[in-house]
Parts: structure tokens; sequence; C-alpha cells
């Protein structure tokens, strides 16, 4: 079928709506009518790095409506509602015992630009287009995996949703599935953006005594203390360690580093009270580090997590019970665009100005 598509022929290049045409549905694939798609940083490292092939429909954080489904489909039928998330082979070690964030074969399936069959289902004419994260999601409609959805609410606003599929679940699954930090500890989030204001509300929800939110955004920080941190740093203006280990009485028990910049991940770390842990969620450069002072001397932990350690088909819909009750209020980092404005999204979104661009496509 013809459908629209935000194209992306060349590294660095701007979004261009073209016309593309979208294979049917196989044996475990559904087609999805997308309705909205969520702007991540994912996307602009794929645009901006060159980490998946060109040319390549980018997006990763649809949500929509099911269209089709393929013969061997049985748990989604059409009409149904679903949030697509990363995909995944579902049959690896790692798949099997609830970590589908590190399939042994995440990357290939998820940047590799091609089904796990090695086919694709976009193309312009005779030139093929990769496919992103399984879905590729700035188009009018889209193909996944089944096991790549997740059926959800029929009662939430659809185009609210796309976002869970990686980035609100990212910040939110790295505090509740991961570091699971105990009810009174203490928490420092490293970044106001989606994936830190979203771990600040996960860490509400857990329970965290002291909620530490740091950002150079007064804006930001605001926003910060309005969805559950108990205190907001800016980094321009404090010491920000010295002011973590007043507040905490020695330095934090968890941290959570979104912002990828070295000097803020090596002060996450260094804030942490001994035997403390850190979450690295933000995509880092080589960096210089002290293993015997920064990390071994005080029992130290610094982990990575990947899409929040998540499993999307059960933690997705447990994310929307928290915002039906009122305790999960994703929708205050959301801001809608049409799909015409793609560009100016991912320039609002680089430049601050947007917590969440979110793109209405139908």
């Amino acid at each position: 079928m013809d459908i629209k598509a935000a194209v992306t022929h060349s590294q660095g290049e701007p979004f261009k709506l073209e016309s593309v045409q979208l294979e049917d549905p196989e044996f475990d694939e559904i087609r999805v009518r997308i309705v909205a798609a969520g702007v991540c940083h994912t996307d602009v490292v794929a645009r901006d790095l060159g980490i998946a092939p060109f040319p390549i429909v980018l997006g990763h954080e649809g949500s929509g409506v099911v269209d089709a489904v393929g013969s061997g489909v049985s748990d989604l039928k059409p009409g149904d509602h679903v949030v697509l998330s990363f995909a995944h082979c579902g049959n690896c070690g790692n798949c099997l015992t609830g970590h589908p964030t590190v399939c042994d074969t995440f990357n290939d399936l998820n940047f590799g630009g091609a089904m796990d069959d090695g086919s694709r289902r976009l193309a312009q004419g005779e030139q093929s287009l990769a496919t992103f994260f399984g879905q590729s999601s700035f188009a009018t409609y889209a193909i996944a995996k089944s096991s790549n959805a997740v059926k959800v609410d029929p009662d939430v606003d659809l185009a609210l949703l796309g976002p869970l599929g990686c980035g609100i679940q990212t910040g939110a699954g790295t505090v509740l599935n991961r570091l699971k930090p105990e009810f009174g500890s203490s928490i420092v989030i490293y970044g106001a953006g989606a994936v830190g204001l979203s771990a600040v509300m996960a860490a509400r929800i857990a329970g965290c005594q002291y909620i530490i939110a740091v950002d150079v955004h007064d804006s930001r920080l605001a926003l910060a203390k309005e969805l559950g941190a108990t205190h907001t740093l800016n980094g321009k203006d404090v010491d920000v360690m010295a002011e973590i280990k007043k507040i905490t009485g020695g330095g934090s028990h968890y941290a959570v580093e979104t912002t990828g910049v070295p000097p803020v991940v090596k002060q996450s770390l260094n804030a942490l009270r001994p035997l403390g842990t850190v979450a690295i969620v933000g995509i880092t450069p080589e960096m210089n580090l002290d293993i015997h002072n920064d990390l071994m001397a005080e029992g130290k932990s610094m982990i990575g997590v990947i899409e929040g350690d998540s499993i999307p088909r059960v933690f997705i819909p447990k994310l929307i019970a928290y915002y039906k009750a009122g305790e999960f209020p994703f929708d205050k980092l959301v801001k809608f665009y049409k799909f015409e404005q793609i560009n100016q999204a991912f320039e609002d979104s680089a430049s601050g100005m947007t917590i969440k661009p979110v793109l209405k496509i139908a």
C-alpha cells in the first residue's frame, strides 16, 4: 500500500515527507495505522551519526490502531489500540529470562535496518528503505512483529502513549525495574528531560525520601519539583556534589544519569555514598575514571540500563494505570506537533524548548 513517511536519505539531512510503499504484514506481523509518534534522542543519533543504514524511515515511539494482522497472529486483532516498542527475538536466554532489552540480537533487530529474516517492508520504487526499531513509525502506517506491540487501554488518549515505548519507560523502568530503591532511600536524577523526569515520577512512586533533580534549566527544574522532586539543583549555580552530600547526609543511595556528559557522569558516581549505585542511561562518549578512588574504594556500582530493563507488555500497562490514577502525569512533558512540523519538533527538542515532542500523524 502507498503511505506517507518521513524519509532520511543520508546522514544528517532533514526529514522529508514522501510517498513510500509498504508491504502487507507477514505471518507473525501486524500493520498499524500510526496515530502519533514520539521524538526521541535515539532518532537524532540515528539521523546524525549514522548508526543505522540509509535511506531509512526513523521513528520508534509509535502508537496507533491495528489495521491488519498476519495469519499467525492470535493475540491482536484489527481495531486494537497498541504502543510499539523495541524489537527483540523472544528466544535467546535474556529474552526468556525477562530481559528483552539485552536480547542477543537487539542491535541487529533495532538498528540493522531489516526484519529478523533480513527482508524489508518499505520501498520507493526499486529502492528499499531501512526499518528502524522494527517499526519505522514516522509514517502513516507501520509493520511490526506482534511481539513488538503492547495492547493498551482504549479509554486513554492514544496520541499521548507513544513515548511509553522508549523514553518514558527508560526513565521509569530504570528506577522501578532495575534500581528498585528502598522506601526512604535517596536518589539523584541528572538531567531533567523526558527520561529524567520519568525517573523522578517513578522515584516518587517508589517512596524515596530524597529525590534530587539536577539540570541547568530552571524551567525544567520547576517541572521536576511539580512532578515529585524534593530538591532541585542548578548545576550552573551550585556545587552539586556538596549540596547532594548535605541534603542526603553523606551522598545518595542511587542515581540515574541521563545526560551522557562525561563530567556529569563522573559527578553522579562521586556523589554516591559508599555502596551506592548509579545507572547510566545516556549515550556517553569515551571518558576516564579513576577506578580505585571513583568506584572500588567505596564499593560503589556503575551499571548500564537499556530501555529501563522493561518487559513492555508488562510494564507499559502498569505505567498507564499509574497515569490514570494521577500518579504518573507524563502528559505534562508532552507537546504535540503536526506530522508536517517534524523538523521543527526536532529543533525544539534540541534547543530544550520542548521536553517531549510528539507528532500527531493521524
